[in-house]
């Protein structure tokens, strides 16, 4: 038996816990790995001599723009890869293929567009961002060069989902941490060595993904991927492109309202603080993405025991998958919680180490990160609708946390409170709101989409 139908026969039958060890681990180390290209780039430029506080400020304002990208990734990745699993759940492996193929071709002209608007506005859009006199060369330096590699950030990210969507997380890990090493040994090369600055580490950024993309192609590509890239499947089809876009939206949303609300949080920020308290949010976004990157690892690397016997109609099976994957995104979310709590300063000093930003993140964190806690029962729920293809409701969960109540919040308290800490309280407010609505979404919805009599299997 192949590598890849042992792991299918695996996420049919072998024990639920063992299983999710499995799988979730490689992806959640692939998720943490994937967070350094980001990361890693925000500590060496937070402590270049003299200028780091403004560079990072710059870079951070890139970060809508860098979602955004992410974001179309996600919608040809994700929207794809659980109609994957399920098509080889019920035994249908050229229908996946087709997906697979459908998902490739969307990816390049995405690429292709969004390298060609993004190069033509980048200045205007930075601005209106968030960006001021004195950040806005160094969010160009990192842009400009960023965008020359869109193409294999959407190649690496979207694609590497195909990996894990056939139960070979091991491999997509493998396939994020070539490109998170390589970021890592090149950006103090590129940053300090030839002094190139952001615009070093914009270029070690791209290198990196570059590597990536061509590992993911090349084993989608080879014997050894039970979905393989095949040129008949990548001519366009509007019944696949549409199963892909009517469950790729939410995903997409997700991602791409984390631009919005940063150009909120951003412009906010600017409007009633200035540049110190925009400088808060790249830090508290990096803190955040070390939260609830694990946890996006956990639950993609759970999603495809989910649709593959959501697929077979084994609906025993993916309740005890759910069940087991909601203790463990809370246990993250309420772990991290108070780590947050007792040691902002700290965790800000990773970044930077200017007095002022310090000691100013380290009063506002913890009041920003005072509803994460719940935020591990959304992310599980949201998974869970994702992995049985329920693209409506998933839809209306992307669109509840960010746009329905963050962004509004963000706008209307401070101006109600006339004091910028307003724009701090809307994130937890809208954190605990969006998690209990979709606990409680969730458990209404499982009878019918997990009825207790099951379908005999083979």
């Amino acid at each position: 038996m192949s590598q890849s139908h042992r792991s299918e026969e695996a996420l049919a039958n072998a024990p639920v816990g063992p299983l999710m060890f499995r799988l979730a681990l490689p992806a959640v180390a692939a998720q943490l790995i994937n967070m350094l290209y980001n990361i890693v780039d925000r500590i060496y430029i937070g402590h270049i001599p003299e200028v780091g506080r403004t560079a990072l400020t710059g870079l951070g304002v890139t970060f809508p723009i860098l979602m955004l990208i992410s974001a179309f990734t996600a919608f040809a990745g994700m929207g794809g890869a659980p109609l994957a699993s399920i098509r080889l759940g019920a035994g249908d492996r050229e229908g996946a293929e087709k997906i697979l193929g459908n998902s490739t071709t969307l990816l390049l002209i995405m690429a292709a567009l969004l390298t060609a608007v993004f190069t033509a506005v980048k200045e205007p859009v930075l601005m209106a961002f968030g960006a001021s006199e004195d950040t806005i060369g160094y969010a160009l330096d990192y842009i400009s060069i960023y965008l020359m590699g869109t193409v294999f950030v959407q190649l690496a990210l979207g694609l590497n989902a195909y990996i894990t969507a056939q139960g070979q997380a091991l491999v997509a890990m493998c396939s994020v941490l070539i490109g998170a090493v390589l970021n890592i040994l090149l950006d103090p090369l590129f940053i300090f060595v030839f002094d190139m600055g952001v615009r070093g580490a914009a270029t070690a950024t791209i290198i990196s993904q570059g590597v990536s993309a061509c590992w993911v192609v090349g084993f989608l590509c080879s014997p050894r991927s039970g979905l393989r890239i095949r040129r008949k499947n990548m001519r366009l089809e509007g019944k696949v492109i549409g199963s892909i876009a009517a469950l790729g939206v939410a995903p997409f949303i997700m991602q791409s309202t984390e631009s919005l609300v940063t150009v909120v949080l951003n412009s906010g920020l600017q409007f009633y603080g200035g540049d110190l308290y925009v400088a808060t949010v790249t830090v508290m976004q990096s803190v955040m993405q070390m939260v609830v990157m694990p946890v996006q690892g956990v639950t993609q690397g759970v999603q495809p025991i989910m649709s593959y016997n959501y697929g077979a109609k084994n609906y025993r099976r993916v309740r005890e998958v759910f069940r087991l994957l909601l203790r463990t995104t809370l246990t993250v979310t309420v772990t991290s919680f108070l780590i947050v709590i007792l040691f902002p300063r700290p965790l800000a000093l990773i970044f930077n180490d200017n007095r002022e930003l310090v000691e100013l993140v380290g009063r506002v964190m913890p009041i920003f990160f005072g509803g994460i806690w719940a935020f591990g029962a959304q992310m599980a729920c949201q998974s869970a609708f994702m992995a049985m293809g329920q693209a409506k409701t998933s839809l209306f969960l992307a669109l509840l946390r960010k746009v329905i109540l963050l962004v509004p919040l963000a706008i209307i308290l401070p101006m109600i409170t006339q004091n910028v800490m307003g724009i701090y309280v809307a994130e937890p407010v809208a954190d605990i709101l969006a998690s209990a609505t979709t606990l409680t979404l969730f458990l209404r919805k499982r009878r019918t989409l997990l009825p207790q009599e099951e379908q005999k299997l083979n």
